[in-house]
Protein backbone atom coordinates (compact mmCIF):
# COMPACT_ATOMS: atom_id res chain seq x y z
CA UNK A 1 0.00 0.00 0.00
CA UNK A 2 1.32 3.39 -0.76
CA UNK A 3 2.50 5.39 2.30
CA UNK A 4 2.34 9.42 1.78
CA UNK A 5 5.34 10.76 4.18
CA UNK A 6 6.13 14.18 4.83
CA UNK A 7 9.72 14.95 6.55
CA UNK A 8 9.88 18.09 8.45
CA UNK A 9 12.60 19.55 6.70
CA UNK A 10 15.74 20.36 8.08
CA UNK A 11 16.01 24.58 8.95
CA UNK A 12 12.74 25.27 8.22
CA UNK A 13 12.18 27.61 11.20
CA UNK A 14 7.77 28.15 11.51
CA UNK A 15 6.82 31.93 13.20
CA UNK A 16 6.96 31.28 16.86
CA UNK A 17 5.10 34.54 18.17
CA UNK A 18 2.29 35.56 21.23
CA UNK A 19 0.68 36.56 17.97
CA UNK A 20 0.64 33.38 15.90
CA UNK A 21 -2.84 32.05 14.44
CA UNK A 22 -4.75 29.74 16.16
CA UNK A 23 -6.28 26.71 13.77
CA UNK A 24 -9.41 28.47 11.81
CA UNK A 25 -12.11 26.55 12.48
CA UNK A 26 -13.14 24.12 15.15
CA UNK A 27 -12.94 20.64 14.41
CA UNK A 28 -15.70 19.48 16.87
CA UNK A 29 -19.24 20.86 18.40
CA UNK A 30 -17.62 20.90 21.56
CA UNK A 31 -15.14 23.34 21.09
CA UNK A 32 -12.22 20.92 20.70
CA UNK A 33 -9.74 22.17 17.96
CA UNK A 34 -6.88 20.19 15.97
CA UNK A 35 -3.12 20.72 16.53
CA UNK A 36 -2.04 18.15 14.41
CA UNK A 37 -4.11 18.25 11.07
CA UNK A 38 -3.41 14.74 10.22
CA UNK A 39 -1.49 15.60 6.98
CA UNK A 40 1.57 18.07 7.80
CA UNK A 41 3.72 19.56 10.45
CA UNK A 42 1.97 23.00 9.77
CA UNK A 43 2.23 24.54 13.43
CA UNK A 44 5.16 22.84 14.59
CA UNK A 45 8.78 23.05 14.82
CA UNK A 46 11.22 21.15 16.59
CA UNK A 47 14.25 22.02 19.03
CA UNK A 48 17.16 19.51 19.10
CA UNK A 49 19.56 19.63 21.70
CA UNK A 50 22.75 20.80 19.72
CA UNK A 51 20.74 22.63 17.20
CA UNK A 52 19.42 25.61 16.26
CA UNK A 53 15.69 25.87 16.68
CA UNK A 54 14.22 24.46 13.64
CA UNK A 55 17.22 22.00 12.14
CA UNK A 56 16.31 18.63 11.77
CA UNK A 57 18.74 17.36 9.97
CA UNK A 58 18.00 13.33 11.12
CA UNK A 59 14.35 13.63 9.68
CA UNK A 60 13.11 13.17 13.23
CA UNK A 61 9.59 14.19 12.92
CA UNK A 62 7.69 13.06 9.97
CA UNK A 63 3.67 12.65 9.19
CA UNK A 64 3.01 9.38 7.88
CA UNK A 65 -0.50 7.38 7.54
CA UNK A 66 -1.95 10.37 9.42
CA UNK A 67 0.34 10.31 12.53
CA UNK A 68 2.90 12.27 13.77
CA UNK A 69 5.80 10.57 13.71
CA UNK A 70 9.02 10.63 15.79
CA UNK A 71 11.95 8.34 14.96
CA UNK A 72 15.43 7.52 14.86
CA UNK A 73 16.29 6.12 11.69
CA UNK A 74 18.32 9.07 10.90
CA UNK A 75 20.46 8.79 13.46
CA UNK A 76 23.99 7.40 14.05
CA UNK A 77 25.15 6.23 17.25
CA UNK A 78 25.72 7.16 20.00
CA UNK A 79 22.55 9.38 20.38
CA UNK A 80 24.41 11.92 22.52
CA UNK A 81 21.39 13.24 24.66
CA UNK A 82 20.03 15.14 21.33
CA UNK A 83 16.88 14.82 22.80
CA UNK A 84 14.05 16.85 20.59
CA UNK A 85 11.13 18.90 21.66
CA UNK A 86 8.53 19.88 18.87
CA UNK A 87 6.87 22.75 19.79
CA UNK A 88 3.54 24.38 18.41
CA UNK A 89 3.70 27.54 17.28
CA UNK A 90 1.37 29.09 19.77
CA UNK A 91 1.34 29.86 23.87
CA UNK A 92 -1.65 28.72 25.34
CA UNK A 93 -2.51 29.52 29.68
CA UNK A 94 -5.95 27.91 30.11
CA UNK A 95 -6.92 24.95 28.31
CA UNK A 96 -7.71 21.02 28.16
CA UNK A 97 -5.42 18.99 26.27
CA UNK A 98 -5.71 15.72 24.37
CA UNK A 99 -2.76 14.15 22.97
CA UNK A 100 -3.25 9.92 21.75
CA UNK A 101 0.18 8.10 21.85
CA UNK A 102 1.46 4.58 21.67
CA UNK A 103 5.15 3.69 21.70
CA UNK A 104 6.83 1.37 18.99
CA UNK A 105 10.09 0.04 17.84
CA UNK A 106 13.06 -0.05 19.41
CA UNK A 107 15.31 2.61 21.18
CA UNK A 108 18.06 4.36 19.46
CA UNK A 109 21.31 3.07 20.23
CA UNK A 110 23.13 4.62 23.17
CA UNK A 111 19.65 6.64 24.78
CA UNK A 112 19.94 6.73 28.31
CA UNK A 113 18.06 3.61 30.11
CA UNK A 114 15.64 5.88 31.72
CA UNK A 115 14.86 7.33 28.50
CA UNK A 116 13.40 3.70 27.00
CA UNK A 117 9.68 3.98 26.37
CA UNK A 118 10.02 7.31 27.29
CA UNK A 119 8.34 10.62 26.34
CA UNK A 120 5.63 13.47 27.39
CA UNK A 121 3.88 16.77 26.71
CA UNK A 122 5.43 19.86 28.11
CA UNK A 123 3.43 22.24 29.12
CA UNK A 124 4.15 25.98 30.13
CA UNK A 125 6.98 25.94 27.94
CA UNK A 126 9.69 28.83 27.82
CA UNK A 127 9.65 30.53 24.67
CA UNK A 128 11.41 28.34 22.29
CA UNK A 129 13.50 31.26 20.93
CA UNK A 130 15.04 31.67 24.46
CA UNK A 131 16.53 27.94 24.99
CA UNK A 132 20.25 27.95 24.12
CA UNK A 133 21.66 26.00 21.54
CA UNK A 134 22.93 23.33 23.47
CA UNK A 135 19.57 22.96 26.50
CA UNK A 136 18.45 19.64 26.94
CA UNK A 137 14.39 20.13 28.33
CA UNK A 138 12.66 23.77 27.71
CA UNK A 139 11.69 25.36 31.34
CA UNK A 140 8.35 23.41 31.64
CA UNK A 141 5.85 21.28 33.45
CA UNK A 142 6.07 17.94 32.02
CA UNK A 143 3.35 15.34 31.84
CA UNK A 144 5.66 12.28 31.15
CA UNK A 145 4.62 9.58 28.82
CA UNK A 146 5.92 6.13 29.87
CA UNK A 147 5.50 2.70 28.58
CA UNK A 148 5.52 -0.64 30.23
CA UNK A 149 8.22 -3.91 29.91
CA UNK A 150 5.43 -6.10 30.00
CA UNK A 151 6.10 -7.61 32.85
CA UNK A 152 6.59 -4.47 35.43
CA UNK A 153 4.20 -1.94 36.64
CA UNK A 154 5.43 1.40 35.32
CA UNK A 155 2.89 4.40 35.29
CA UNK A 156 2.35 6.97 32.99
CA UNK A 157 0.81 10.61 32.88
CA UNK A 158 3.78 11.37 35.66
CA UNK A 159 5.01 14.81 36.49
CA UNK A 160 8.80 16.21 35.82
CA UNK A 161 9.75 19.40 36.53
CA UNK A 162 12.71 21.17 34.40
CA UNK A 163 13.11 24.57 35.91
CA UNK A 164 10.06 24.35 38.16
CA UNK A 165 8.54 23.48 41.04
CA UNK A 166 4.99 22.61 42.10
CA UNK A 167 2.69 22.82 45.37
CA UNK A 168 1.57 18.90 45.80
CA UNK A 169 -1.17 19.28 48.53
CA UNK A 170 -0.48 22.07 50.90
CA UNK A 171 3.50 22.04 50.28
CA UNK A 172 5.37 23.04 47.46
CA UNK A 173 7.34 19.35 46.20
CA UNK A 174 11.30 20.29 44.65
CA UNK A 175 10.94 16.19 43.72
CA UNK A 176 11.91 16.28 39.51
CA UNK A 177 9.96 13.66 38.57
CA UNK A 178 6.37 12.52 40.80
CA UNK A 179 4.95 9.35 39.78
CA UNK A 180 0.93 9.44 39.07
CA UNK A 181 -1.90 6.83 40.28
CA UNK A 182 -2.63 5.22 36.80
CA UNK A 183 -2.13 1.56 35.63
CA UNK A 184 0.87 0.19 33.38
CA UNK A 185 0.53 0.36 29.44
CA UNK A 186 2.70 -2.62 28.15
CA UNK A 187 3.10 -3.31 24.39
CA UNK A 188 2.38 -0.56 21.66
CA UNK A 189 -1.35 0.16 22.62
CA UNK A 190 -2.82 3.18 22.31
CA UNK A 191 -2.83 5.71 25.55
CA UNK A 192 -5.25 8.49 25.81
CA UNK A 193 -4.07 11.70 27.59
CA UNK A 194 -5.78 14.69 28.67
CA UNK A 195 -4.42 17.73 30.78
CA UNK A 196 -6.88 19.88 32.23
CA UNK A 197 -4.75 23.43 32.78
CA UNK A 198 -6.16 26.26 34.68
CA UNK A 199 -3.91 29.11 35.87
CA UNK A 200 -2.67 27.64 39.22
CA UNK A 201 -3.96 23.98 38.70
CA UNK A 202 -3.21 21.36 36.29
CA UNK A 203 -4.74 17.72 36.38
CA UNK A 204 -3.64 14.64 34.68
CA UNK A 205 -6.08 11.80 33.16
CA UNK A 206 -5.96 8.56 31.43
CA UNK A 207 -8.83 8.64 29.70
CA UNK A 208 -11.30 9.68 31.72
CA UNK A 209 -9.65 8.64 34.84
CA UNK A 210 -7.67 11.48 37.07
CA UNK A 211 -4.42 10.19 37.85
CA UNK A 212 -2.43 13.44 39.11
CA UNK A 213 -3.08 16.66 39.82
CA UNK A 214 -1.33 19.74 41.54
CA UNK A 215 -0.69 23.87 41.74
CA UNK A 216 1.28 26.78 41.82
CA UNK A 217 3.49 25.69 38.92
CA UNK A 218 6.62 27.80 39.83
CA UNK A 219 9.96 28.60 38.54
CA UNK A 220 12.79 27.17 40.51
CA UNK A 221 15.41 29.97 41.06
CA UNK A 222 17.83 27.95 41.82
CA UNK A 223 17.90 26.43 37.84
CA UNK A 224 20.48 27.54 35.42
CA UNK A 225 17.79 27.58 33.02
CA UNK A 226 14.92 29.16 35.05
CA UNK A 227 16.80 31.61 36.17
CA UNK A 228 17.14 33.39 32.95
CA UNK A 229 13.53 33.81 32.94
CA UNK A 230 12.29 35.60 36.23
CA UNK A 231 12.29 39.14 36.24
CA UNK A 232 10.93 39.56 39.65
CA UNK A 233 12.31 36.87 42.27
CA UNK A 234 9.01 37.95 44.39
CA UNK A 235 6.80 36.59 41.94
CA UNK A 236 7.83 33.08 40.52
CA UNK A 237 4.14 31.79 38.89
CA UNK A 238 4.84 29.99 35.67
CA UNK A 239 0.69 29.95 34.20
CA UNK A 240 1.21 30.23 30.53
CA UNK A 241 3.75 29.29 27.95
CA UNK A 242 4.29 26.67 24.89
CA UNK A 243 3.19 23.18 24.05
CA UNK A 244 5.44 20.75 22.75
CA UNK A 245 5.74 17.21 22.32
CA UNK A 246 9.10 14.87 23.16
CA UNK A 247 11.56 12.77 21.36
CA UNK A 248 13.80 11.43 24.12
CA UNK A 249 15.64 8.44 21.84
CA UNK A 250 12.81 5.89 21.87
CA UNK A 251 10.39 5.84 18.42
CA UNK A 252 6.52 7.10 19.44
CA UNK A 253 3.57 8.24 16.94
CA UNK A 254 0.99 10.48 17.85
CA UNK A 255 -2.53 10.07 16.69
CA UNK A 256 -4.28 13.07 18.30
CA UNK A 257 -3.23 16.62 19.44
CA UNK A 258 -6.40 18.48 20.14
CA UNK A 259 -6.72 21.48 22.27
CA UNK A 260 -9.76 23.28 23.96
CA UNK A 261 -9.64 26.80 24.97
CA UNK A 262 -10.85 27.08 28.59
CA UNK A 263 -12.45 30.60 30.23
CA UNK A 264 -9.71 31.44 33.08
CA UNK A 265 -11.86 31.65 35.72
CA UNK A 266 -13.40 28.40 35.09
CA UNK A 267 -12.52 25.75 37.39
CA UNK A 268 -11.07 21.77 36.14
CA UNK A 269 -14.79 21.03 36.54
CA UNK A 270 -15.41 22.65 33.86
Amino acid sequence: MFSAVIVLCAHAIMPLEATAALPAAEDRADGWRALFDGASTNGWTPKIAGHALGDDPYGTVKVEDGLLRVVYDGYDAPFKDRFMHLFYDHPFDSYDLLVEYRFNGEQVPGGPGWAWRNSGAMLHCQNPLTMTKDQAFPVSIEGQFLGGDGRHDRTTMNLCTPGTHVVMGESLDRRHCINSNSQTYHGNQWVTAVFKVRPGHVQHYVGETLVMEYSDPQLDPNDADAEQLITDPEHLEWNRGWISLQGESHPIDFKRVWIRHVDPKATVKD
